[in-house]
């Protein structure tokens, strides 16, 4: 006999939200919550599984008994199984146990809205809530303007696992020890915001965390969530943001998880062509239905309220836009308009970005999106998907291929460079240097450059130079601002050691101080998503690889002037037209002595000529220093 007493924490309201697909604090009704019915202490849990014929909850409060403790189904014909258990408390493991009413399949699921899971590879959820007093309130109140899109934006894109580990005892660092280590870190390294590759339970660390299947428990790899909340407060307290990868593209078929889950298709689309993905043999969530809907977005709102998050950066938006996302001919099907976009899909990303930006006007989404699809990033009242930034990756891919080309090449193929700034402005771009180019026979970044020892290090610093003066806001991933000389490794460390040569230290220096240019110099940030933010001066002189632009504040005197010598040859008395008269001063310089350059430029008494050059009346002669970006502003 069931010792289930008959509770529910859901009104009609919350039913029919639910069914609409926009009840978004499903969080609040749904998964265990530990509370008090008629004086005695217990558990409420509350599943969603309409194919059942019968839900159980087992544990080890009960034994793993599944004639224990059966779920109540609700009369509203809404598929929720719920009840009170007595004496179930924080800390118990469990699971539902479900009979299908199609077919009499018997599964045993993890809680889709467990706050806790056991360490892979066990596969439990866990009954949990913490009291963790925030100490963030200084920085939420004034986060808006650290989170704005006329703000710097400087990312350190981390994998918890993997940056660095406990020698000794072979091990990853805790949350708490992360709250020390890492958050002084990135404060040193002047980022503005961290971000995490996804820190949401997933069972398989090859992963690397973007195959879920705990949506609402921080994973147990590192410890409690009130310890990650930790985390999070202790990066607020030094003023830096922190961002959440966020995976509602697809997620994997593991027994425990999300797939097949009441006995049939419930969160993933049942048909293969919507619901299966071929290149990561995953499921694909089901954007039609509400439910699901109200799932994803509740699970968005879920880590901006509950862990203070300051942005998500959604994982592979491109499979989710198009219904022939690497599928051959024959295996999809479009749309009622005969078009290839999943117009479901679509709707569900502006329902969501809607209901973030409502909710929480003061943070950003961000799409990793790899398209030309139009208006990612404008709001969805003018037509567009409503995240706040969009990864750019024509730049990193045109970049990136620029700088693996020997110098004398480059002349040839300077279009690489300039290209991204015919189409800049037509998002509100993050230009980013992610895990991605790291991984698989890729290379590590350090490596990707040709040349010697020097022209490696001296091809990055000035790759740096580039990627911190171009328009956009930028990302950087973990062992990148050092010369990490091997592919990363998410089983792995960064090799720290390498910070004990004289290279990779002036590299991780200048990356220091391009970040707090970026913060210091309004001209970098205030108009960076902004056609008014940046001019050329010249980037047609192929032959001898150089390039000159300026970047321009809402104030003339903030405007800065940059100059890329893009070849390993110093060029003396280089001439470039200047917007107006005046003396320069120089700001930057990627050849300095501390970051390992040559130091053999030499400033001079820099004032401009009454010379025109570039169609621009007055001009000025600089010594270029090889391989360098140097910037100047008017005294």
């Amino acid at each position: 006999m069931s010792k289930v007493i008959v509770h529910s924490l859901f009104s009609e309201f919350d039913i029919n939200l639910f069914k609409a697909g926009k009840h978004y604090k499903l969080y609040e009704k749904f998964g265990s919550h530990i509370t008090s019915v008629n004086g005695i202490e217990g558990t409420y849990f509350a599943v969603w599984a309409p194919s059942a014929r019968e839900v159980s909850v087992i544990g080890d409060f009960n034994f793993w008994n599944n004639q224990e403790h059966q779920l109540n189904v609700r009369w509203d014909a809404s598929g929720i199984w719920e009840g009170f258990v007595p004496h179930a408390g924080k800390g118990n493991s469990y699971k539902y146990k479900i009979k299908s009413a199609n077919n009499d399949i018997v599964t045993e699921k993890a809680d889709p809205y467990a706050k806790r899971a056991e360490h892979p590879p066990k596969t439990a959820s866990i009954i949990w809530e913490d009291d963790y007093s925030w100490k963030d309130k200084k920085w939420m109140k004034s986060r808006k303007k650290h989170n704005a899109l006329d703000a710097p934006y400087a990312v350190y894109e981390v994998h918890l696992g993997s940056w660095k580990k406990h020698l000794e005892e072979n091990r990853f660092l805790s949350y708490v020890e992360l709250a020390d280590q890492l958050v002084t870190y990135v404060e040193e390294m002047n980022f503005t915001h961290v971000e995490f590759m996804p820190i949401m339970e997933y069972p398989y660390d090859p992963s690397w965390g973007y195959q879920l299947t705990g949506y609402f428990a921080p994973t147990s790899r590192f410890g409690y969530p009130d310890e990650f909340k930790f985390l999070v407060d202790k990066f607020h307290e030094k003023g830096i943001g922190v961002i959440l990868d966020w995976v509602p593209s697809h997620f994997p078929s593991d027994a425990h998880g999300l797939g097949f889950f009441d006995g049939s298709n419930l969160y993933e689309h049942p048909d293969p062509r919507k619901g299966y993905h071929q290149d990561w043999k995953s499921l694909i969530f089901n954007y039609e239905r509400n439910e699901v809907k109200s799932f994803l977005i509740s699970n968005a709102l879920f880590w901006l309220d509950k862990y203070h998050a300051d942005g998500l950066r959604v994982d592979a938006v491109a499979s989710m836009l198009f219904l022939d996302y690497s599928r051959e001919e024959g295996e999809w099907e479009p749309n009622k308009f005969g078009g290839n976009e999943n117009l479901d899909a679509i709707d569900f990303i502006k329902e969501m970005n809607i209901a973030v930006y409502e909710n929480f006007p003061d943070v950003q989404t961000i799409a990793e999106e790899s398209t030309s699809f139009p208006k990612v990033s404008s709001p969805v009242f003018s037509g567009g998907l409503g995240f706040g930034m969009k990864w750019m990756m024509g730049w990193m891919h045109d970049t990136l291929d620029y700088f693996a080309k020997e110098p004398i090449y480059r002349k040839h193929h300077q279009n690489d460079l300039t290209f991204s700034l015919n189409y800049a402005f037509t998002e509100n771009f993050m230009l980013p240097l992610s895990h991605d180019e790291v991984v698989y026979g890729k290379k590590s970044i350090i490596e990707k450059m040709p040349g010697d020892e020097w022209q490696k290090f001296g091809n990055l610093r000035l790759l740096y130079g580039f990627m911190y003066t171009h328009p956009g806001t930028k990302l950087l991933f973990q062992g990148g601002e050092f010369g990490q000389t091997s592919e990363w490794n998410f089983d792995g460390s960064l090799d720290w050691h390498l910070l004990d040569y004289e290279v990779h230290k002036g590299l991780q220096t200048i990356v220091k101080d391009l970040n707090k240019l970026y913060k210091k110099e309004p001209a970098l940030y205030e108009k960076q998503f902004s056609y008014e933010g940046f001019e050329w001066i010249d980037h047609g002189d192929h032959e001898n690889s150089v390039m000159s632009y300026i970047r321009k504040g809402e104030k003339e005197e903030d405007h800065i002037i940059v100059v890329l010598n893009l070849t390993p040859i110093q060029r003396e008395n280089y001439r470039i037209g200047l917007p107006k008269a005046g003396t320069l001063k120089e700001v930057f310089n990627s050849d300095a002595r501390k970051y390992k350059g040559t130091g053999n430029f030499k400033t001079k008494k820099l004032t401009s000529k009454k010379k025109e050059w570039n169609a621009r009346k007055n001009s000025i002669e600089l010594n270029l220093p090889p391989l360098a970006m140097i910037a100047f502003k008017y005294k």
